[in-house]
């Protein structure tokens, strides 16, 4: 264990988490950009449910490559393999994060309203819900399309303080448990790196569509919805919006 608390996971975390935010967006219009081309014909629906299947595909695959090659009884081994996964499974996560948002309009140029869409759906939509009903009292079903237009910069950083050690240490100790859980037959190993990714992609997906909502019905929609939240200054919420049933 003490080589595990060696490498310092919850500072890999924030480290990858941070490069990965900076570096993720471009990718993520080029990726619904290229997708569109691909399959002209797919509504935004049904688009994401094609990005649902290369995020859940791709993130299960390495963490089954993670488990096969960190088998060996040997922490030293183990722990650089499992930060590399880590960092894989980040970084997928939140290109994936940002795809779907691409997919429903919502371009997050500001890099702060960008880390608490993806912090969200990372640790959950339950704990970011309460975080902003006690920072602006109440909350909205579907709150993640109000993060460009309606939600202030000082709630956005608020909420990104708050959430930031949640995150850090969900992640940091996901990965130190999976770690240590590697030192078992190769079969099982491999079971665990590949249905814990599986489980944990599992979630991000339900996270982003409570926290994001169904996709427009059409791209017309999508440009549209796109025009109006990223054209509008951010405001804080009007008073009359419902209490969030998550």
């Amino acid at each position: 264990m003490s080589e595990v608390k060696k490498f310092n996971l919850r500072a890999v975390v924030n480290a990858t988490f941070d490069k990965a935010l900076e570096s993720q967006q471009p990718f993520a219009i080029a990726t619904v950009e290229r997708l569109r081309r691909v399959h002209p014909d797919k509504s935004p629906a049904e688009l994401i449910k094609v990005v649902n299947k290369y995020y859940l595909g791709a993130v299960t695959a390495t963490g089954a490559g993670a488990g096969a090659a960190a088998i060996t009884p040997n922490l030293a081994v183990q722990v650089p393999v499992a930060i590399v996964e880590l960092g894989t499974f980040l970084e997928a996560s939140v290109l994936y994060t940002l795809t779907v948002a691409e997919i429903h309009g919502l371009h997050l140029e500001d890099i702060e309203r960008r880390r608490l869409l993806v912090t969200a759906v990372l640790v959950g939509n339950t704990a970011v819900s309460a975080t902003l009903e006690s920072l602006l009292g109440r909350t909205v079903p579907f709150w993640g399309k109000k993060i460009v237009s309606s939600i202030p910069m000082a709630t956005i950083d608020a909420a990104n303080k708050i959430l930031g050690p949640r995150f850090i240490t969900k992640y940091g100790t996901r990965q130190g448990i999976l770690v240590l859980g590697k030192q078992v037959p190769l079969a099982i190993g491999v079971a665990i790196g590949a249905g814990g990714n599986n489980v944990f992609g599992h979630l991000n997906i339900k996270a982003a569509k409570t926290i994001l909502g169904p996709p427009p019905a059409s791209w017309d929609l999508v440009a549209e919805f796109s025009a109006d939240a990223n054209g509008v200054a951010a405001e804080p919420f009007p008073v009359d919006l419902t209490t969030s049933t998550d």
